[in-house]
Formats: structure tokens, C-alpha cells, sequence
């Protein structure tokens, strides 16, 4: 069995678990939806965090420039910023999955005061740490979005690019949409942005950048079976965080 295929079958239930978690099926009305969207979308920001962490160690964004790493994982990561960072909403326009997320909160009426204080607080020049400090978030999104950091900032390539390969938006199911789809038809309310957003991750993550995201954690660990550890706790950690943030969700 391959390095990859045995860290996929050792977080096998932590995924299962969370594309089954009942937090999906709770979600009945378009006020649950807000909520969710207010503290999920915290997670859509540390996600282009862990995003920006790879290209930075794994390409040259210095100057002046020089070649850095390996060629194969630095197209592998410029690929997926492209898709990540300058992608198209449903309007043709281009903007990151971050920006539509907003936008589609904005659209269905959710708060995003604590994001966009949270963001201004980041462009101010607080920590991470302390910017969740200053706005009203739950405890479990604290914890989920300063474990991410601290993967960005341990600078190990292979466990960032582990974190952000596995428990990410992908896990998201497709029983969602549809409920999403229901829930905006029932209230006559205008979910198109979320909807977008939500296929358009979905699809890129499962057509494009997941098998991508695979080849970059098999670059980067190589043979090193301490590498191939390290990614696969690392793993086992953002999902177990996941679960605690649907579970935090639920109550």
C-alpha cells in the first residue's frame, strides 16, 4: 500500500464521520443557515491562510527572484492559488472563494460583522491569536483557527500541505446543497452566491485541486516515514477540530 493510500485509510472514520455529522440535517431554516455561515466562514479564511503558507515555502516570492524547490510542487501550489485566489463568481467576476463567501453572506442577510472586524484587526497588525480575541466567536473556532496557524507558521511544508489536503471544504456533502437549494425556495430568499460557491468548491477540490493537493503531500514526504507521521497526525487533528467545531455548531 502507498504512503498516501495508508494515511487516507488512518483518518478514513475521522472523514466519514464528519460528511455524516448530523449538523447538516439540523440545518431547516434560513436562520440556521446564517449561523452557520457566521462561524463556518472562519474556516474558508484559515484555509487561504494554509493556502498562502505553501506558496510561500514551496516558490520564490522574493526579490529578487531565484528558483526555488522543486518545479513539480511549485506548478502544483501556483495552480491551485490561481483556482483559489482569482477565482470567477457566478457573475463572471473574478474574486477569491473567500470574497464570494462573503458575498453570498451578504446576499442571504448573515452577519459578518466578527469576520470583517476579525479581518481588519489581522490588516492592523494583531496576531491571529489576538484578532480572534477581539471579536465574538465561539471557543471552538478559536481553537480550530489558531491550530491552523500554528501548522502555517511551523513552516514543516508537509504538514501544511497535509492540513490543508484533508478536512477541508471538501467534506462538505451534497445533501447540503439540497438543503441549501430547499431552504431558499421555502423562504423565498435568494441563496444563489452560497449556492455557487458551494458547487464550485466542491467541484474544483474533487475534479482538480484534490488530486493535486494529493501529489504535493506525496512530493513533499517523499519516503521519509517521519514525514508520512507527522502528516498523518496533523490530519487526524484539523478533522477531530472540524468535528468539534460542527459538534459546537449543533449544540
Amino acid at each position: 500500500m502507498s504512503h498516501i493510500k495508508t494515511l487516507e485509510k488512518e483518518i478514513e472514520g475521522l472523514r466519514t464521520e464528519l460528511i455524516n455529522h448530523p449538523l447538516y440535517a439540523s440545518i431547516k431554516s434560513l436562520k440556521e443557515v446564517q449561523l452557520f455561515m457566521e462561524s463556518h466562514v472562519f474556516a474558508v479564511w484559515d484555509f487561504m491562510s494554509l493556502l498562502k503558507g505553501l506558496q510561500r515555502g514551496l516558490t520564490n516570492v522574493e526579490i529578487p527572484w531565484t528558483p526555488k524547490g522543486n518545479p513539480i510542487t511549485r506548478r502544483l501550489i501556483n495552480e491551485i492559488v490561481f483556482g483559489e485566489e482569482s477565482d470567477l463568481d457566478e457573475n463572471s467576476i473574478p474574486k477569491s472563494h473567500f470574497e464570494m463567501y462573503i458575498d453570498s453572506m451578504d446576499q442571504l442577510g448573515a452577519d459578518t460583522t466578527q469576520i470583517k472586524r476579525f479581518v481588519d484587526f489581522i490588516n492592523e497588525g494583531e496576531t491571529v491569536e489576538s484578532a480572534l480575541n477581539s471579536v465574538n466567536v465561539s471557543q471552538a473556532v478559536k481553537d480550530f483557527v489558531n491550530f491552523t496557524m500554528e501548522q502555517v507558521y511551523s513552516n514543516k511544508l508537509h504538514v501544511i500541505s497535509a492540513v490543508f489536503t484533508f478536512g477541508r471544504e471538501d467534506l462538505i456533502p451534497d445533501m447540503f446543497i439540497e438543503i441549501v437549494k430547499n431552504i431558499g425556495s421555502e423562504s423565498q430568499t435568494d441563496l444563489s452566491k452560497l449556492t455557487y460557491y458551494l458547487e464550485r468548491h466542491i467541484e474544483i477540490d474533487g475534479g482538480e485541486h484534490g488530486p493535486m493537493a494529493l501529489q504535493m503531500i506525496d512530493e513533499l514526504c517523499g519516503n521519509d516515514l517521519v514525514k508520512w507521521k507527522e502528516a498523518t497526525e496533523a490530519s487526524k487533528q484539523a478533522l477531530e477540530l472540524r468535528i468539534k467545531l460542527w459538534d459546537s455548531l449543533l449544540n
